[in-house]
């Protein structure tokens, strides 16, 4: 593998233009394409298997125009409302394609706010584009042209997002900043930016062409602009400061893309693909929009990893001696080694014990909150207020109560259950249970609507979901509807949660140990990779479920964290993590092996490794917490989340647990059985990152 890696950076060095050309070709074909062919982000919310679905398919079966996507549209005034005007509304929306039943409006009790349901007889993923909202703005114009307020929620709605781009300049700006200050020199640090964007531009081309052929989340592409963002300027970084290095020590620019793409590009791919193997959990989820996150963040990361092993020693061809730092240009010397990570590393190892519990008690703090945590769908209530969904959300909480946001939607097979009057007689006598609406009876089936006292995401509502489940409600009625989904959706990814976890670590263990053959290292990498992601789990509850952290995030009130983020968390934390122990461990068994000194190896690993790594991990935090300011509360969790787990991961484990763990354990790190000496395939990285002994780091 090195020796190709390293043939294909000496040609992309040797030809820079042919390669700069052949990408430039590329990202303008492939943008192209998707803008004439790409598709639209839809959520796909169907969980085969649960009550829910069940419900769903029994309507779409014997009531269709009850089974497909809903809206609601509040109009709100500070007068009380003609009736006449909402008539006239309801007409409107009638007409729009694939409207199916059209409610008849709900006033508030002063009369001055009314609710119009719009159910549909098809999915929100059978939308074209934004056809379904630019319809129901249509329809809504003339009231607003009068001054009436009209928003709008529910499905239709809410599907309809697009990114702010503020996070992507936030995480953008912050890199280029650490990069000039790893790097000291302005060219070295705009390559990897370039690097990125372009491999993230390709990325978001292919991203909207798979929107086309399958359900892409709405939230998905943000999400793999965020991982896609963060390991491409790593995986560039580490590639331009072995460039970097290879010319301090007399190399021509063509010889150092070659030993940088032999050397640190052989790293890149193996991090990179333990990334992938880890989006492959996923899965196993078993949800249709989990896939569609797998999809997106892997054709980010398999991106920005060909951008980084090709453009990066193009551009560095190109730029010649120019991405060397001024001082070593003008003859001057400069400070290459990480004496601070040296003398740190010798000093945990003098008392390894002591400093390896003081780190577990600081991650069993950061982790404790997680024990209180409570999952959520995302809904509208926790976006911005500036959306129409969350002023919808708003209004019909404040004038018709919190539970009018969530209804629960009973499919009634007519012929299992003759009284329908009967048991909405009864539903109405049920603690919890604002109101229940008429049925609507469609032959042999029927819709009632039952209104809880509390909001979707009041974790009453999903206790009186699991009364009427349990024992209130006959044989032959489903509980569905979005409340319901999202109650479904939880409880399964709190099902799915272990056995994604289980498969994660399996496969990340056995990649580790094939890798560096010693089983020890591997285990222990486990351990602290998870202990990571509890402090990040921890942190994430710990703000977002109170509602000082929560102020502090920009939200106004404290939420759940959302059902979405475990499992999409762990999945891309412990293949980033896993990114960090290949570059480090790569390092210090290159010098165990060299040298037989289990200490001494640590400390010297860590000491050409450490203002890299550091640095790499500064550009993810900054990144990660660019995307914490997005709107959207799932993307701004994930990005808290995987900033608190990079941050961790790159003091209290590397700084602390590794070089005392490995202190404690010496020889034992390097353990191997004949047994699995013989079972285990041979693959060497010929020529690892950092591999001359005397290596420089950044800077």
């Amino acid at each position: 593998m090195s020796r190709l890696l390293g043939r294909i950076g000496g040609a992309a060095a040797a030809h820079p233009w042919r390669v700069i050309g052949a990408w430039v070709m590329v990202l303008v074909g492939l943008t192209a394409l998707s803008a004439g062919f790409g598709g639209t982000p839809h959520d796909d919310y169907n969980v085969p298997g649960t009550q829910s679905q069940a419900g769903t398919e029994f309507l779409r079966a014997n009531f269709p125009q009850m089974s497909g996507a809903d809206a609601r549209v509040v109009v709100h005034s500070a007068a009380r409302l003609d009736p006449a005007v909402l008539e006239s509304l309801r007409g409107r929306l009638a007409a729009m394609p694939s409207a199916g039943i059209v409610a008849p409006a709900r006033l508030s009790a002063d009369g001055d706010t009314a609710l119009i349901g719009v159910q549909y007889d098809i999915p929100v993923t059978d939308f074209a584009g934004t056809s379904a909202m630019d319809a129901l703005r249509a329809a809504a114009e003339p009231l607003r042209r009068e001054g009436l307020q009209v928003e709008f929620g529910g499905q239709v709605a809410e599907n309809i997002s697009a990114p702010s781009g503020t996070a992507e300049a936030v995480g953008i700006v912050a890199a280029l900043l650490i990069l000039v200050l790893g790097l000291a020199s302005v060219v070295a640090a705009g390559l990897p930016l370039v690097v990125a964007i372009a491999g993230l531009g390709v990325a978001t081309a292919v991203i909207a062409l798979l929107e086309k052929v399958t359900d892409i989340s709405n939230t998905a592409p943000t999400v793999a602009t965020m991982v896609g963002l963060g390991v491409g300027i790593d995986y560039a970084l580490l590639l331009v400061a072995r460039h970097v290095e290879g010319l301090r020590r007399g190399l021509s620019p063509r010889e150092a893309a070659a030993e940088a793409n032999a050397t640190a590009g052989a790293s890149v791919v193996v991090a990179g693909l333990t990334v992938l193997v880890s989006l492959f959990g996923l899965r196993l989820a078993s949800l249709p929009v989990y896939s569609s996150f797998g999809y997106a963040t892997f054709a980010a990361v398999v991106a920005v990893m060909a951008a980084a092993l090709t453009l990066v020693p193009a551009l560095c061809g190109l730029a010649g001696p120019r991405v060397l730092p001024r001082r070593v240009r003008k003859g001057r010397p400069v400070a290459t080694s990480s004496g601070f990570t040296a003398r740190w590393a010798t000093r945990v190892g003098r008392r390894p014990v002591v400093a390896a519990l003081a780190a577990l008690i600081v991650l069993a703090a950061l982790a404790a909150p997680m024990l209180g945590m409570r999952t959520w769908p995302q809904d509208a209530g926790s976006q911005p207020t500036s959306n129409t969904t969350r002023l919808a959300y708003d209004i019909v909480s404040a004038e018709f109560g919190p539970g009018a946001n969530g209804p629960l939607l009973l499919a009634v097979d007519t012929t299992k259950v003759s009284d329908v009057d009967g048991l909405v007689t009864r539903l109405r006598s049920e603690p919890g249970v604002a109101a229940v609406a008429p049925p609507v009876v469609n032959g042999t089936a029927a819709v009632i609507a039952v209104e809880p006292r509390t909001g979707p995401q009041d974790e009453a509502t999903s206790q009186l979901l699991t009364r009427l489940r349990a024992g209130v409600l006959p044989d032959g009625v489903l509980v569905t509807g979005l409340v319901a989904v999202f109650a479904d959706i939880s409880d399964r990814l709190a099902d799915r949660l272990w056995i994604v976890v289980a498969f994660v670590v399996a496969l990340s263990l056995i990649l580790l140990t094939v890798l560096f053959r010693a089983p020890v290292v591997a285990v222990k990498a486990a351990i602290m990779n998870l202990l990571s992601v509890a402090a990040a789990y921890g942190v994430m509850t710990a703000i977002f479920q109170t509602d000082l952290g929560a102020r502090l995030v920009g939200l106004p009130h404290a939420v759940p964290v959302s059902s979405w983020v475990p499992i999409l968390l762990f999945t891309v934390l412990f293949g980033l993590s896993m990114d960090y122990e290949v570059f480090l461990l790569s390092r210090v068994r290159e010098d165990w092996l060299a040298t037989g000194d289990p200490r001494g190896s640590v400390v010297r690993g860590l000491s050409a490794t450490g203002r890299v790594i550091s640095s790499a991990a500064a550009i993810m935090v900054a990144v990660f917490i660019g995307f914490a300011l997005d709107p959207d509360v799932t993307v701004k969790m994930i990005g808290v989340g995987m900033a608190v787990a990079v941050f961790v991961d790159a003091t209290l484990v590397r700084l602390v647990l590794v070089p005392a763990t490995m202190a404690m354990l010496g020889r034992l790190n390097w353990w191997l059985p004949r047994w699995l000496d013989r079972l285990l395939p041979r693959v060497e990285v010929e020529r690892e990152l950092f591999a001359v002994r005397d290596a420089a780091s950044v800077g």
